[in-house]
């Protein structure tokens, strides 16, 4: 008795039907599509711009005065820190003295020193903001 069920079973398998594919066919002609895509950024700068002299400036002009000692001031290192930056620069430490030749007479003196290291701090703080806009149209037809 089992082999018949096992005959009934391969017969069955063997009288199926067969299987076909079924094609897909669009059912519109033509059509298109559209997308908009918006990007914004924000980038926000901040610039430090530090101007330097690079040495010192020391002169004396006028009559009527002598110079007590040497023409030539000693000088002295300086240090400054400004944001995390430290800059190093070489300064006057004693500069000559002067004196009236004739006191009571008439005379003209004028001394002038620029020190070295930072002249001038600008600090600028600006914000951009840049948006791009991108329109993109697609259309197809079969």
């Amino acid at each position: 008795m089992l082999r018949k069920g096992i005959h009934i079973v391969a017969l069955g398998v063997l009288v199926s039907a067969p299987v076909y594919a079924v094609p897909v066919v669009p059912n519109f002609t033509q059509g298109s599509m559209t997308s908009n895509t918006q990007t914004t950024s924000k980038v926000t700068e901040t610039i430090n711009s530090m101007d330097y002299n690079t040495g010192y400036q020391f002169s004396v002009t006028g009559s009527g005065v002598t110079a007590s000692g040497n023409l030539s001031p000693s000088t002295t290192d300086a240090n400054v820190t400004i944001n995390g930056v430290t800059s190093t620069w070489t300064g006057i430490d004693t500069k000559p003295t002067f004196t009236q030749t004739t006191p009571g007479a008439a005379f003209q003196f004028t001394e002038t020193y620029q020190a070295p290291g930072l002249s001038n701090h600008t600090i600028i703080q600006r914000v951009t903001e840049v948006t791009s806009v991108t329109d993109t149209t697609s259309i197809f037809s079969q």
